[in-house]
C-alpha cells in the first residue's frame, strides 16, 4: 500500500475509530464512577428515535438535527427511566431495561419508515458503524494535512467527532471538582451547596452527543464497549482519579487502533474470504483488554494475598 493509498483509504477510519474510543472512555469513567454505567447502555440505545427523527425531519444526514433529536431521546429516556421507577417501584437496572429496549426498537422502525437506506443510513450502519466508508479521497500523503482545499474535504463524520472530544475536554477541565465530588461524595455536596443534578445532567446530554457522533465508528450496539471497556480497564489498574482517566484515554487509543488493524490484517493472515467488521473487532480488543487488565491488576494480587494470609491464619 503507498502513502497516498493510507491516507485516502485508512487515516481517516484510524482517527474516527481514535476519537471515539477515547471520547467515549473518557465519558464512560465519569459513568463507571458515578456507578452509572448501565445508564450509557441504556443512553447509547435510546438515542436511535432521535437520530431517526433527525434524519425524518430533514431528510438528511446533517449532524446537527441528528444530534439534537439524540438529546431529546437522550432526555426522555432519563425521564422515563426515573418516572418507571416511581411509578411501578421497579430498580434502576429493570427500568432502564424497559426504557431502552423500547426506545431502540422504536428506532429501528422509524428508520425503516423513513427510508433512511436511500441516503446510506440503512439498519447495518447504524448498528454496526461504517468505519470503512469513511475515506479521504482528496488525499494525496502529509501534504494534505496542511492544503485547506483537501482539508475541507474530510468526512463530516469525523469533523462531528472531533468536536464532540474537544467539548468533552473542555468540560473535564472546567467541572474536574464538581465532577469529582458529584462522583464519589455528592452527599457532601449537597451539604456545602452544591447540586450535583446539574452536572450529571451535563454528562447525559454529552454522553448522548458522543453516541451520536460514535456510531458511525462503532454503531449504536457496540458503543457500550466504547464507553464502559476503557473505563473499566483503568479501573483496574488504578484507583487514583485523575489517573483513571489518563488510563481510559490510553486504553480507549489502544483498542481502537487494535481493532482497527486487526479487522485489516487479520483476514488476510487467517486465509478468510471475507473482511472482519472493525467495529466489531475494537468490542473483541476492548474485551481482551479488560481480561489482561484483570489478570495484572494490582488490585487482584493484593486481595490474593490477603486472602492466603487469611488461610493461613485459621
Amino acid at each position: 500500500m503507498t502513502l497516498a493509498e493510507f491516507f485516502q483509504l485508512d487515516l481517516v477510519p484510524m482517527l474516527a475509530a481514535l476519537l471515539s474510543c477515547v471520547t467515549c472512555g473518557l465519558l464512560g469513567t465519569l459513568l463507571l464512577l458515578t456507578r452509572n454505567s448501565m445508564m450509557g447502555d441504556a443512553i447509547s440505545h435510546a438515542v436511535l428515535p432521535g437520530i431517526a427523527a433527525g434524519f425524518w425531519l430533514t431528510g438528511t444526514r446533517a449532524a446537527l438535527p441528528m444530534v439534537a433529536g439524540a438529546i431529546a431521546a437522550a432526555v426522555l429516556a432519563v425521564a422515563l427511566i426515573g418516572l418507571i421507577r416511581r411509578l411501578a417501584r421497579l430498580e434502576a437496572g429493570a427500568a432502564m431495561g424497559v426504557v431502552f429496549s423500547g426506545l431502540f426498537a422504536l428506532g429501528l422502525l422509524m428508520l425503516v419508515w423513513s427510508g433512511a437506506e436511500r441516503v446510506d443510513l440503512d439498519l447495518d450502519c447504524v448498528l454496526f458503524g461504517i468505519l470503512e466508508t469513511l475515506v479521504w479521497p482528496e488525499a494525496t500523503g502529509f501534504g494534505s494535512l496542511l492544503d485547506a482545499e483537501a482539508l475541507a474535504a474530510l468526512p463530516p463524520e469525523l469533523m462531528l467527532l472531533a468536536a464532540i472530544f474537544a467539548v468533552t475536554l473542555l468540560v473535564l477541565a472546567l467541572l474536574w471538582k464538581e465532577l469529582r465530588l458529584a462522583a464519589f461524595d455528592p452527599g457532601f455536596g449537597r451539604v456545602i451547596g452544591f447540586d450535583p443534578r446539574p452536572v450529571r445532567a451535563l454528562l447525559m446530554l454529552l454522553i448522548a452527543a458522543a453516541c451520536v457522533a460514535s456510531f458511525w465508528a462503532v454503531g449504536s450496539i457496540l458503543v457500550i464497549a466504547a464507553l464502559i471497556g476503557p473505563a473499566a480497564i483503568a479501573r483496574l489498574l488504578t484507583d487514583r482519579y485523575a489517573m483513571t482517566f489518563v488510563l481510559a484515554a490510553a486504553a480507549g487509543a489502544g483498542i481502537a487502533l487494535a481493532g482497527y488493524g486487526a479487522a485489516a490484517l487479520l483476514p488476510a493472515a487467517l486465509g478468510a474470504a471475507q473482511g472482519f467488521n472493525a467495529a466489531g473487532m475494537i468490542a473483541v480488543m476492548a474485551g481482551l483488554g479488560f481480561a489482561l487488565a484483570a489478570a495484572v491488576s494490582p488490585f487482584r494480587a493484593s486481595a490474593f494475598r490477603r486472602r492466603r494470609a487469611g488461610a493461613s491464619r485459621g
